[in-house]
């Protein structure tokens, strides 16, 4: 039996008092993927997570989830999805598990295939030994691990998260993912949002957003080959200074901050590497420049500006 994509978006678009949210967006998302949504705030990646779990309407195009049209077919839809917003509703004043029975409540879980469900997603995130602690006593990183009990409980066909890793640490960030990986393929795909870049190396394939639009879709390497200039890196004692007297050099260099180094995107690199090198020695400062293969903080920069992710 061949099933649809989990995700259809056919030129959705969605408009707030007059303004765009999101502008012409199309994207197709396989099951069992794990698909990633990249962008700054303010690049749509919360409006787009809100008409694929049906939460908004779109004002224009067409948006099916699990092949199921997001309007007409909402309740249905929702009842086979799980959605973790950026504010998901955990209860701080119930335990670890009275949170998830509540979810399962909801979805309508009995309670026999409940107990044992939460009991097996409570082990795999590692929170079994936390059953009984209060929510609101949980450290950050547990609550979004809890949340994700809680959205995985009735056993949906696609988890939809937005932005589930903002303001947690880094090594929580990354246990999450690990579990998103481990969850994901199969019966079970997963859309997740996310302001950082780096997090990008845990996506089968993923969207680039900005201002509401896509501005490249697919795997790692194929988003980060659609960039058609060259990139050089410039190293150098003082990058700060470099970057402003190369992008107050004239026209044709579009430098920015790179870690300790600068990058400049260019047409012509070994033109431009020479004219380099000589604006940075006539001010006075020693440099190498090279040529470097362009990651995806290259793609975004290139095309929108400085990348505030």
């Amino acid at each position: 039996m061949t099933h649809a994509p989990a995700v259809e978006l056919d030129a959705v678009g969605r408009t707030f008092g007059g303004r765009a949210g999101l502008d012409g967006v199309s994207l197709r998302v396989g099951r069992g993927e794990v698909f990633g949504l990249l962008g700054p705030d303010g690049a749509g990646k919360s409006t787009l997570m809100r008409i694929v779990a049906t939460v908004l309407p779109p004002t224009s195009g067409r948006a099916r989830t699990l092949g199921l049209d997001t309007v007409e077919d909402s309740t249905e839809i929702k009842r086979r999805i799980g959605y973790m917003s950026q504010r998901f509703g955990l209860y701080s004043d119930l335990t670890v598990t009275e949170n998830v029975r509540f979810y399962a409540d909801l979805y309508g879980v009995g309670p026999d295939f409940r107990n044992r469900r939460s009991g097996e997603l409570l082990q795999r995130v590692g929170m079994l030994e936390f059953s009984g602690r209060r929510a609101g006593k949980l450290s950050g990183g547990m609550r979004q691990k809890l949340a994700l009990v809680c959205a995985l409980v009735h056993t949906p066909e696609l988890l939809v998260l937005d932005e589930p890793t903002n303001g947690v640490d880094p090594v929580s960030r990354r246990e999450l993912w690990k579990l998103l990986r481990e969850m994901a393929g199969g019966a079970l795909t997963v859309i997740v949002s996310t302001a950082y870049l780096e997090e990008a190396e845990w996506c089968d394939r993923m969207a680039l957003l900005h201002g509401g639009r896509v501005l490249a879709a697919g795997r790692r390497d194929e988003v980060a080959g659609l960039m058609s200039d060259a990139v050089l890196s410039i190293s150098t004692s003082a990058p700060a200074r470099a970057r402003h007297l190369l992008s107050d050099s004239g026209p044709g260099l579009r430098a920015w901050a790179w870690g300790d180094s600068v990058h400049v995107a260019t047409a012509s690199p070994e033109e431009d590497a020479a004219r380099i090198r000589s604006i940075l020695s006539g001010a006075g400062m020693e440099c190498e420049v090279v040529r470097v293969e362009p990651e995806l903080e290259d793609v975004f920069v290139a095309a929108v500006g400085d990348w505030d992710g």
